[in-house]
């Protein structure tokens, strides 16, 4: 069956007749929309919304997490013809997805882009629908979690990064890839008592009750035991999942604006993603890939992947019979 619809299937972006199961589209052809999903504004009966947010006027060094979004769905076409590996279940067959598209914003006008995504969030859940997110540098996260908190009230916080992002920033309307997660807790969108960074690798004296587990620790103790205290920490409450790709090490994501070494393998962070299968996700987003520092692709791949970890994730909980 596969070998005959990848004869026919194409533009499926537009084409299916289903908001469920897989796709044989040839990876190389057609519009590439996340993992080959319908894209509409329409959630009437979608489960679950991938969004790009293609923003990058945040960032302290290097430019081009705009193009992230696009990148990504390029590489998640390499995926959508089986489910994913590891997880014992079909997410793309059992749950309806959408590819939302990109958040239309004025470029020029910075100041309002916050508004304008917390908005954009906002007429997602409002549909009943959980979101995805492909950024686009990490300030993305900050208007986001507005949005989430305005429905879910404080969230759990599970942040995958080289860098904590909660050096202190009292004016609410600086707009910075390193101070958003600071700004988060002043204002009550997260909770840090019960919320944890994995992967962190650079100094920031002040941690603001924020659950560390660095880069060392993760190596010393491995995926697992990382996995059992991240879902220790978080228990059943809320949670937000936010992957900055710099997370992993240069050597497995060099198309990143602020890269450390001594971080995350692929391998390392799938099977922790996979561990902590059980989490009250309520969304999430995969943030910092630059495709002009990887002409390889090797960046925006681990980016689908972490996407479809995070898809995964949120559907675990909600499978029929649990």
């Amino acid at each position: 069956m596969a070998l005959e619809d990848a004869k026919t299937q194409v533009d499926q972006a537009f084409t299916r007749d289903s908001s469920r199961g897989a796709s044989f589209e040839n990876a190389f052809g057609g519009a590439t929309s996340f993992l080959r999903r319908r894209y509409t504004k329409d959630l009437s009966g979608f489960d679950l919304a991938v969004t790009g947010v293609p923003f990058d006027q945040a960032v302290t060094n290097r430019s081009g997490t705009r193009l992230g979004p696009r990148a990504i769905r390029e590489a998640s076409t390499l995926q959508p013809y089986d489910p994913p590996y590891g997880w014992g279940f079909d997410p793309l067959g059992e749950f309806a997805i959408a590819d939302y598209g990109d958040l239309a914003f004025d470029y020029a006008k910075v100041a309002d882009f916050p508004d304008t995504l917390t908005a954009h969030i906002q007429g997602i859940l409002n549909q009943g629908a959980g979101s995805v997110v492909l950024g686009g540098d990490h300030y993305i996260s900050f208007p986001i979690l507005k949005a989430y908190a305005e429905k879910f009230g404080p969230l759990s916080l599970i942040h995958f990064d080289a860098h904590s992002d909660t050096w202190q920033d009292d004016d609410m309307s600086r707009i910075d890839h390193g101070t958003m997660f600071y700004k988060a807790i002043k204002l009550g969108l997260i909770d840090p008592a019960t919320s944890v960074q994995i992967g962190i690798r650079t100094v920031n004296d002040e941690t603001w009750g924020m659950n560390i587990i660095d880069a060392p620790q993760v190596h010393e103790i491995g995926p697992k035991k990382t996995a059992e205290k991240i879902r220790e920490i978080v228990g059943d409450r809320p949670a937000y999942l936010s992957f900055d790709i710099d997370c992993l090490d240069p050597a497995f994501a060099p198309g990143t604006g602020t890269p450390v070494w001594g971080g995350l393998s692929s391998a390392q962070a799938a099977a922790i993603l996979r561990g902590i299968a059980g989490v009250n996700l309520q969304g999430g987003d995969i943030v910092e890939v630059s495709p002009p520092f990887d002409t390889t692709g090797a960046t925006a791949i681990a980016g689908a992947h972490v996407a479809m970890e995070i898809i995964a994730l949120w559907c675990w909980t909600r499978r029929e019979g649990v």
